[in-house]
């Protein structure tokens, strides 16, 4: 038997003021895109933007279902638009905001996964911005806040 210890890095900021413009500008977005939200049930709105290689910003927002579990992450909403429509614009940046937003919104497992498949997919690492209403946290990979990802 062998014990390995397993460390990543991440950023924190106590206030969005230190962060750069880019990152301020996509957690605003995410932060307008829980305004899309359809959640009547569990009334957490939360909101994803993403910026892609070419600058272009893309947004989803949770998607509830009377039908539980048929409804959807913000994250998978988003992730799974840019898989159909714009695969080949690699995304660096993802955002994810919510509404009440009284701590950072961290993604659930399942989006965990679909974020790690999305990095492995387009080859390159996915920043991952977890904003509250004043802080955040950010990691520079998806396979750091999954370190045992699946893999078929």
């Amino acid at each position: 038997m062998s014990i390995i210890n397993y460390q990543f890095d991440y950023e924190s900021y106590a206030s969005r003021e230190a962060m750069s413009e880019a990152d301020r500008e996509l957690i605003v977005r995410a932060t307008e895109a829980c305004g899309e939200a359809w959640a009547p049930f569990s009334h957490f709105r939360v909101g994803a933007a993403t910026r892609l290689k070419s600058g272009k910003i893309l947004t989803g927002a949770n998607q509830e279902s009377e039908v539980f579990p048929a409804g959807m992450c913000a994250e998978r909403t988003l992730l799974f638009h840019w898989q159909a429509h714009h695969s080949g614009d690699p995304i660096e940046t993802l955002a994810i905001a919510s509404i009440p937003g009284e701590r950072e919104c961290s993604p659930c497992g399942q989006c965990r996964q679909v974020i790690l498949d999305t990095e492995r997919r387009q080859g390159s690492p996915i920043r991952v911005i977890m904003c509250g209403d004043s802080s955040a946290s950010v990691v520079g990979s998806a396979a750091d806040l999954l370190p045992f990802g699946f893999k078929l």
